[in-house]
């Protein structure tokens, strides 16, 4: 995959127009795991904007964030930094190779206890 696919891939997976961001910060200053991100929510936005792919996808952030939307509750503008970081961190994922869910992976347990429309869900989410 070219830079520019993993780009545009990462895009479309967390949905966010990232030129609506207007850089005003307010989505990392409710962020509870500042402290800890090497990058920040509104620089994970702005980098993607100028195609900085490597960066984001050797940030630590991506772990530390606690994808609790507090970041998409501040933003003025509608952007999701939640949702960029946890794009990245699925592309990251998928490239180490441990993306997938097998049906024979799920314990006969589960079925019982689990609404199959979660286990749908699932699915989609990681075998994309």
């Amino acid at each position: 995959m070219t830079k520019e696919e993993r780009i545009d891939n990462i895009k479309r997976i967390s949905g966010t127009d990232v030129r609506k961001c207007m850089k005003c910060g307010k989505c990392s200053g409710r962020c509870p795991a500042f402290k800890e991100m090497d990058i920040k929510p509104h620089q994970f936005v702005t980098m993607l904007a100028k195609g900085k792919i490597d960066e984001l996808l050797e940030s630590k952030a991506i772990w530390n964030c606690f994808s609790c939307m507090a970041c998409v509750e501040r933003c003025p503008r509608g952007v999701a930094p939640a949702a960029v970081i946890e794009a990245v961190r699925d592309t990251v994922v998928r490239m180490q190779g441990k993306n997938g869910l097998k049906a024979e992976e799920i314990p006969p347990i589960v079925d019982e206890l689990i609404p199959q429309q979660l286990l749908v869900s699932a699915y989609r989410k990681y075998n994309k």
